[in-house]
């Protein structure tokens, strides 16, 4: 069983919103170290977009997605969500969210190495 799902992907216009959700797969409360969302455009490398540690939600964003996307633990939802405002052509691709457990890890870099844990992705495409 994948740890972790991911939720909330879709088709939205150019300066459209969509809200990702990031939960554990058995139901339980999120509880790692630190969360990331990843992305993959086709023929591209994953890239990191967002992280957040979950103990002080200490965050981190991609220089291209500041002021339009938020990363937030929603504990009520036991969930990690992505609000993505603003959508631009280039933010199409699969979003992954990806989770380490290890407090040395260097989880502020957006290095998809530094994530031991990771959900099957959702699709998200911005087209007019």
């Amino acid at each position: 069983q994948v740890p972790l799902v991911e939720s909330g992907g879709g088709l939205v216009q150019p300066g459209g919103s969509l809200r990702l959700s990031c939960t554990d797969a058995s139901g339980a409360e999120i509880d790692y170290y630190a969360i990331a969302w990843f992305r993959e455009a086709p023929g591209k490398e994953r890239e990191g977009v967002s992280c957040i540690r979950l103990r002080d939600e200490n965050i981190f964003y991609k220089e291209s997605v500041k002021g339009r996307f938020t990363i937030s633990h929603d504990k009520v939802g036991k969930a990690v969500t992505l609000q993505m405002n603003d959508l631009r052509p280039e933010d199409t691709g699969i979003y992954y969210c990806a989770a380490t457990e290890f407090g040395t890890s260097y989880y502020y870099s957006l290095q998809a190495q530094e994530y031991e844990i990771w959900g099957r992705g959702t699709q998200v495409t911005v087209s007019s």
